[in-house]
């Protein structure tokens, strides 16, 4: 793994704004990077990202039945008492999942570390499928890469065959908060997979679902809600005026409620009860555990925190790190840190995705901060050799 620097497209921003990527600049600040890019070897993508990214999420599949089945467990993961049954019910009927993306800590020099799973609201998917593959070719074809350089990127593919898998028998509608260019975009493109499929779809501002007298969830047109795909999270929906609804309706959704265990960051410390000392898991720890005040460079993270919100990093005992936020209140863990990638240009971690259940696809975010934030930059990658 390398950093390059490569000419940009003189027309790059003209491109993203007519595919409708209108926020590759965020609130004054850049969010594509045109000019540079992550190198790997083909037998490290594959040795290294691949093939460990395939089994922790085969890891995370096995631990879900047992989490479900505990009260204990749940209440671990501070998702609301009066609907541990909306997620295990969720488990138990197979609701169909689409997808995820797992944050990894690579350095180039040994096995990739698993910081956290993004299984629930996962964005960054169309600058992952469709934009930085337009990079790809576009620089083979200005002669800035070889033709035979690759990328490890069959994400459109997959999500292509996944939303194949769900019945096209009803509307398929895709509802986000629309006040989030990034949220919006990642929603809409989604939607156009889904078509792709076969699908009829809608979208809508998720604040526009509306209850009729019937206790069904319903769009502006008073249509009945029979499936949605939701940018919206599970912890956040459980805690809505709504949330006593879900109950008989928690079908309804993509992703699955049962995607609550899968992204809250007390899945690390028990993923490492299971598999202590796995090369791809980092000593983690529920803060009440005294193993956890062992560590001497350590992250404490909140349970439901998104985009760094409320990460601390400590070297040594000593706070070097920290990002503001909103979370904490619900409890915290304890991970062993990991050091990231690191250039001139900051701080790289990995993004690996997962569709249905295969590991497909790489994106590549880097901060000047140790932190990954919500204003980290996209930076595309590529094989060669």
């Amino acid at each position: 793994m390398r950093r390059i620097s490569i000419p940009p497209r003189l027309d790059w921003r003209v491109k993203a704004d007519a595919v409708g990527f209108h926020f590759h600049d965020m609130y004054g600040e850049p969010y594509w990077v045109d000019d540079a890019a992550f190198c790997f070897e083909l037998e490290e993508i594959e040795r290294q990202i691949e093939d460990p990214s395939q089994e922790l999420h085969q890891m995370c599949m096995d631990l879900v039945g047992d989490i479900v089945r505990s009260e204990e467990a749940l209440d671990r993961l501070a998702i609301p008492a009066p609907y541990h049954d909306v997620v295990r019910g969720s488990w138990e009927r197979g609701d169909r999942h689409l997808y995820g993306r797992f944050d990894l800590a690579y350095d180039g020099a040994g096995p990739a570390k698993l910081l956290e799973y993004n299984a629930d609201t996962p964005t960054s998917v169309f600058e992952t499928a469709y934009f930085q593959f337009n990079w790809l070719t576009d620089q083979i074809a200005l002669g800035q890469l070889a033709e035979d350089a690759d990328q490890y990127n069959s994400l459109q593919e997959h999500l292509v065959e996944a939303f194949g898998q769900f019945s096209r028998d009803r509307i398929f509608h895709f509802a986000a908060v629309t006040d989030s260019p990034e949220d919006q975009g990642t929603s809409v493109y989604l939607m156009d997979c889904a078509i792709q499929a076969g699908h009829r779809a809608q979208f809508l501002d998720i604040r526009e679902i509306g209850i009729d007298q019937q206790g069904r969830f319903v769009d502006l047109q008073n249509r009945v809600i029979e499936r949605c795909f939701k940018l919206y999270p599970w912890e956040f929906m459980l805690r809505e005026p709504y949330a006593p609804y879900l109950g008989g309706q928690g079908a309804v959704f993509v992703e699955p409620a049962w995607k609550a265990v899968l992204s809250n960051k007390g899945l690390l410390p028990m993923l490492w009860q299971r598999h202590p000392n796995h090369p791809n898991l980092l000593p983690s720890f529920f803060v009440d555990d005294p193993q956890a005040h062992e560590l001497n460079d350590y992250v404490i993270k909140p349970l439901l925190s998104r985009e760094g919100e409320n990460v601390r990093l400590f070297r040594a005992g000593r706070e070097v790190a920290s990002a503001s936020g909103n979370y904490g209140a619900e409890g915290h863990v304890i991970q062993a840190y990991a050091p990231l990638f690191e250039s001139d240009a900051g701080h790289a971690v990995l993004g690996s995705w997962i569709v249905g259940d295969k590991a497909c696809a790489l994106g590549v975010r880097e901060d000047r901060s140790r932190i990954t934030a919500n204003l980290s930059r996209y930076v595309p990658h590529v094989i060669l050799g």
